[in-house]
């Protein structure tokens, strides 16, 4: 599969987006009241990963499941804090670890030799994808008939990946993530919510026109929204920091973070209804 430098640019904008504090968490679950919050541990084809669940301690009820894939760093702070959030509006929320061992990339060079494979390759994507699923069934707690997946930039495009190969997902939802990464959709039953930003510069106008048309043709369920002068990385606080330091065109949006997230919440209650 061929990656254009645009897409390329953006991977490598997004490990300059996202700080990356190695946190420890212990291997026993932690009561933070009211959420259960542990590091999951599985192994899958030799690779051992360690993904990181969010729930409500004392639900007696199955939960929907929301699975979160984040950007090429692994999973930092950023996206457990999103977890959590999922967790305290009643889902049941995994991050998923992509590279296997919770992996965090330190470098440029560390990030591309991890992430690239998965580029190059969406099987090994899906891979990943299912080994974290197939853990699911382990929590009780966990209604593995309710999956949705969400994702941001690089995790973004993964999700829409995974809504193009894996009918069993009731939905998916992108922040801020490429669209077009020769993945052609093979069902017609998995919804999509895409939360893009107008003026971010590195998802063109030519790739949102051709991922419109895949959608249109394939007869997806899909929603687009473009909010208006939102850069790059629009839903991580720490974007406007990092955009004046490295003088680029990224930027956090209080108004287009609150609004892509609420637009979530809808997406998440109509779909698992």
């Amino acid at each position: 599969m061929k990656i254009s430098n645009a897409y390329l640019f953006l991977v490598f904008l997004g490990l300059i987006l996202f700080s990356c504090e190695k946190k420890e968490l212990p291997e026993t679950e932690i009561n933070t009241e009211p959420n259960i919050i542990s590091q999951v541990f599985y192994t899958a084809e030799g690779t051992n990963y360690i993904s990181y669940a969010a729930y409500l301690e004392n639900s007696e009820q199955k939960m929907p499941v929301v699975m979160i894939i984040p950007e090429w760093w692994g999973l930092n702070d950023y996206v457990k804090s999103r977890a959590q959030q999922l967790a305290e509006m009643g889902y049941f929320a995994m991050a998923v670890d992509f590279y296997g061992k919770g992996q965090i990339a330190e470098t440029p060079e560390e990030a591309q030799n991890l992430a690239m494979p998965f580029y190059e390759n969406p099987e090994l994507a899906k891979k990943a994808f299912d080994a974290a699923k197939k853990k699911l069934n382990d929590f009780p707690n966990a209604d593995t008939s309710k999956i949705a997946v969400i994702g941001y930039c690089f995790g973004g495009a993964q999700a829409l990946n995974m809504a193009r190969q894996d009918a069993s997902l009731k939905g998916v939802a992108s922040f801020h993530g490429n669209l077009m990464t020769g993945v052609k959709p093979n069902n017609n039953s998995v919804k999509m919510l895409v939360l893009n930003g107008e003026a971010d510069e590195f998802v063109p106008k030519e790739e949102i026109k051709a991922f419109k048309s895949e959608m249109d043709s394939a007869k997806i369920d899909y929603k687009f929204i473009d909010y208006p002068g939102a850069l790059h990385a629009f839903t991580n606080p720490g974007a406007t920091e990092m955009g004046e330091k490295f003088d680029m065109k990224i930027a956090y949006n209080k108004e287009a973070d609150e609004k892509s997230w609420n637009e979530l919440k809808s997406f998440l209650n109509k779909i698992f209804k």
